[in-house]
């Protein structure tokens, strides 16, 4: 069954109360970790955390509105509006870190292979990325992240410009940029993911094609060829309006970390704009992709 998380960093003394916070919004499970004992979510270098030393993680079936969770948490004496957290699909078995025993070189499509920097290679010939996707969510092992693969590998990307919406690893943009691609752009509102992406990018020496901008950094009236977005549904409905402007006319849309019952109402957030194929699905979850109209 597919999950969702939210994370939200805050005090040993305040991890109860905010715990109890996420129980009643509808979490079916609350994890507290100690974030000096836990590496998966260790601040980057020269990060200070801005609250407390207790991550408390809901766990959420994938179905749920997560717009609404973080809306109804906005009022807990705690928090307040616009408090920090962050919202993600669940890899398997990444809260265990197994991921780094179980994560061998996977196949996409007819040219790519996704590769864990500490392991040889299966094809020299093919198009190998080298990721170690650190903090980040992307390598390949969710469906929607192996749906957006394939697409790309399906598509002439030579010469082009891509935009990943939602950058996690970069393993997207970084693919793209293997695959032909001329520059790539890499959005996402964590920098985590910034810093992640930044290394992939150069253990793959694409890093001099590869701008990544948080989003109050991001340039003005950016367009691509190409737009990948691969976040969640709530999202993409929401940010509809900035998403569909960045395709050029002509250009390419791909959506995806969105389950198969959700695609009709993304698909109707974008059809106006883009000529839609018909959905791809993989394992509850499906890949929209389109052409945007003149």
């Amino acid at each position: 069954m597919p999950w969702i998380q939210i994370k939200i960093n805050t005090t040993g003394a305040h991890a109860e109360e905010l715990g109890d916070a996420l129980i009643e919004q509808g979490a079916v499970s609350v994890t507290f970790q100690d974030t000096h004992d836990t590496p998966v979510f260790e601040p980057l270098p020269g990060e200070t955390r801005l609250w407390g030393d207790t991550d408390v993680i809901g766990l959420f079936d994938a179905e749920t509105e997560m717009r609404e969770v973080v809306a109804g948490l906005q009022y807990h004496p705690l928090l307040g509006e616009g408090f920090r957290h962050k919202i993600e699909q669940i890899e398997d078995k990444d809260w265990e870190r197994e991921w780094m025993e179980n994560f061998h070189p996977m196949r996409f499509g007819k040219r790519l292979w996704i590769c864990p920097s500490w392991r040889d290679v299966p094809d020299p010939n093919a198009v190998n990325v080298m990721l170690d996707p650190g903090l980040a969510f992307g390598t390949g092992t969710h469906p929607t992240t192996a749906l957006c693969l394939a697409w790309l590998d399906g598509l002439d990307l030579e010469g082009k410009t891509v935009i990943d919406f939602g950058c996690g690893s970069g393993i997207l943009a970084i693919a793209a940029l293997k695959l032909g691609a001329a520059q790539a752009i890499g959005i996402d509102i964590d920098p985590q993911a910034i810093q992640a992406s930044r290394d992939n990018a150069q253990r793959n020496g694409v890093d001099d094609r590869l701008s990544l901008y948080l989003p109050h950094q991001q340039p003005a009236n950016l367009s691509a060829d190409v737009v990948v977005a691969n976040i969640l549904a709530g999202p993409l409905r929401e940010l509809a309006p900035l998403i569909r402007v960045l395709p050029k006319n002509g250009g390419h849309l791909g959506l995806s970390g969105i389950l198969a019952s959700q695609a009709e109402s993304v698909c109707e957030a974008y059809a106006e704009a883009f000529i839609l194929d018909p959905v791809e699905e993989k394992e509850e979850w499906c890949r929209i992709t389109g052409l945007r109209g003149a």
